[in-house]
């Protein structure tokens, strides 16, 4: 079949690898007039880690990856009041595990279609018109063309979604958290190999020294105001301009930085994931928010699956559908549940809040703990065996 992918994210790379790989056609829409690589730190593990193995991915991701010796928590002085090592995750899941940037997975994904898979840049759908037999597709810019599938790839704020579903507000359940992040060079101080959070009531900043001489921050701060109309630059000077500790000379780095990813932290919820020839994966379907920590996981393995029902069912795609949804949906559901009870966790509301997380950190050291916490983030899913 000749199938329509908007997104060249996780989501949409990863099908498109499974799906050049079972015979089909896929083609590729970005908007972005290019690839995009970097993008904020991710922790990669679990079944998603399974996928990318079976995809031979397993090495590239291991090379962009970095191996994080410990989370640390400091106060506004920089003391440390919690440092709990990565090691403790590994007794919880294993040793399949690794943090790199969101966009390097992806690139580490599409490097293995790159060529094989048309992909249409500085491009968007801008009407699906599905029928019986087909789906006809017009774009911004490219010309009109027919389909036997589109699929929507293209993340929380979905444009196939908006398009054949409905609009946002339908499905998009804002958390009351949102999130920046950025890359900047020549930062100071560094610390190698250590993932640096500091908590206020309401606030969380990290940094995370990346290779070149490069920092990574993540901003996550509660807020009922979802308006991300407003430049980003000068909400988090609102929000972190008094935060104490480093954020002041943070926000001066961040000033001369083009590339800024900002958005509201929200889940999607959606009664059905496809409709006729349309379907949605990935946080376009079931955004359990950056607070799960295994989004991009999930999406490998929802692009997988997808694929595999597409050839189980030798192209009925009503079956397939069908059959995909049945396997995913309880899952996903599950680990939105478990990304919303980690909201005060992430961003504590107060200072005893604070004080708790930190002491909950202390506390994973202690081994017995560790694996008590395991079913917590361990994924409770049998990969089918496809025959790929």
């Amino acid at each position: 079949m000749k199938i329509a992918i908007s997104g060249t994210g996780v989501a949409g790379a990863a099908l498109a690898h499974w799906l050049h790989r079972t015979g089909h056609t896929p083609v590729l829409i970005e908007q972005a007039p290019e690839f995009r690589r970097g993008g904020y730190m991710i922790d990669f593990w679990g079944v998603g880690y399974r996928v990318a193995r079976r995809m031979g991915i397993e090495a590239a991701i291991r090379d962009a990856g970095y191996d994080i010796g410990s989370v640390r928590s400091v106060d506004d002085t920089g003391k440390i009041k919690a440092d709990v090592g990565v090691d403790v995750f590994r007794q919880m899941i294993g040793d399949d595990y690794t943090s790199l940037p969101r966009g390097d997975l992806a690139a580490a994904i599409y490097d293995t279609i790159d060529g094989k898979v048309a992909t249409i840049f500085g491009d968007s759908i801008a009407s699906v018109d599905a029928r019986d037999d087909r789906v006809g597709v017009t774009f911004e810019h490219a010309p009109p063309d027919d389909f036997d599938l589109v699929i929507g790839a293209d993340g929380l704020h979905s444009n196939v979604r908006r398009l054949v579903f409905g609009p946002d507000e339908i499905f998009e359940h804002y958390l009351g958290c949102k999130v920046a992040a950025c890359v900047v060079g020549g930062y100071r101080p560094r610390d190698e190999l250590v993932y640096v959070t500091y908590n206020t009531p309401g606030r969380q900043v990290a940094r995370c020294a990346l290779r070149g001489d490069r920092t990574m921050f993540l901003f996550v701060w509660r807020t009922t105001d979802d308006d991300v109309r407003r430049p980003a630059k000068e909400q988090l000077h609102n929000e972190f301009g008094n935060a104490g500790w480093e954020c002041p000379q943070i926000l001066d780095a961040l000033d001369g930085v083009d590339e800024l990813y900002f958005d509201v932290v929200s889940q999607v919820k959606m009664d059905r994931w496809s409709q006729g020839r349309v379907q949605l994966i990935g946080d376009a379907a079931g955004c359990i928010s950056l607070l799960g920590g295994e989004g991009t996981g999930l999406a490998m393995t929802e692009s997988y699956v997808l694929a595999g029902e597409l050839q189980r069912a030798d192209g009925d795609y009503r079956t397939a559908f069908r059959r995909y949804e049945d396997r995913l949906r309880p899952f996903i559901a599950g680990k939105q549940t478990g990304a919303e009870r980690m909201l005060g966790f992430f961003v504590a509301r107060t200072r005893f809040g604070v004080w708790f997380r930190n002491a909950a950190l202390n506390a994973m050291s202690v081994g017995p703990l560790a694996k008590l916490l395991a079913g917590s983030v361990r994924d409770d899913i049998d990969l089918p065996d496809y025959d790929f």
